[in-house]
């Protein structure tokens, strides 16, 4: 039975109509309807409490705790060393900070690979330890079986093809994805993943044809990163976006604030005050 709380949750009735913040928790029916109604959505990456909260607050209907917490949490160079144990005590966290969103957690390299049934293992664990609604998993028609056993498990399943962090090496490192001779190849994976029942599938580095293309002929939402225009959402992680990450961004990535040059001149003010004898002052300390 659904609750009062569970019905469709008003993110306005077309590309005309801006909406503000979600009244109501969102789910997977709500993101097909916002892709019929011609409506993009946001998505962004969140590890933790404060920023679940304020992406929640700020109306974004998706937040992705994503294996991309391996270089922006733990400090690994890459997506590939971070593991699921480091993981759920994220998904956990955002997951309990949230009132509207959804939250899709990734599973990580290795944890699904292996079998179909490790993949459905892993899922479930993301779901009852973790507390999260949905997870997302790297790979094209080769994996369609383990989404659909996942989906037959009730856990609903994002997919992510094009370029896949986890397969970097074996795709050459960081390279566009859906160029000429892979172009077919890109949307067949697309179609296999909707066949087998993912709910959203996620276009990383492909050309913006190929995921014109493929929005076109898929029911279900389309969520580019590095994609161009013409998917049904975006996704960025909140770091760049945010501009916390020093050096280069990629030329997908749009920053969005100085989040990096905040901190640092608020670290800096704090510190010339304490060396300074300015804080703590007398409206700070206890009489």
């Amino acid at each position: 039975m659904t609750s009062a709380a569970e019905v469709a949750a008003p993110y306005g009735n077309g590309p005309a109509q801006q909406s503000g913040p979600p009244a109501k928790r969102v789910r997977i029916p709500h993101l097909r309807e916002m892709k019929e109604r011609g409506e993009p959505w946001p998505m962004l990456t969140a590890y933790d409490m404060y920023t679940a909260e304020l992406f929640d607050e700020a109306g974004i209907p998706v937040l992705l705790v994503g294996d991309s917490a391996s270089n922006n949490v733990y400090g690994y160079e890459t997506s590939l060393p971070v593991t699921v144990d480091e993981l759920i005590p994220l998904v956990r966290s955002v997951t309990k900070s949230v009132k509207k969103a959804l939250v899709v957690a990734d599973l990580p390299f290795g944890s699904y690979q292996v079998s179909v049934e490790q993949a459905v293992a892993t899922a479930v664990r993301f779901m009852k330890e973790g507390q999260a609604h949905a997870v997302k998993l790297e790979g094209g028609k080769h994996f369609a079986p383990h989404v659909q056993a996942i989906v037959r498990a009730g856990i609903p399943v994002m997919g992510h093809i094009g370029f896949t962090p986890q397969s970097e090496h074996q795709l050459g490192g960081y390279r566009v994805q859906g160029r000429r001779e892979s172009f077919d190849a890109v949307v067949e994976d697309a179609k296999a993943l909707e066949e087998a029942g993912a709910f959203a599938v996620v276009l990383e580095m492909v050309t913006s044809e190929v995921a014109k293309q493929i929005t076109h002929d898929l029911h279900i939402p389309t969520v580019g990163i590095g994609a161009g225009p013409d998917t049904d959402a975006q996704v960025l992680v909140w770091q760049d976006m945010m501009g916390l990450r020093r050096g280069r961004a990629p030329k997908f990535v749009k920053r969005y604030a100085d989040m990096a040059g905040l901190m640092s001149g608020a670290a800096q003010a704090f510190a010339a005050e304490v060396r300074g004898h300015q804080f703590p002052g007398p409206e700070h300390t206890f009489h």
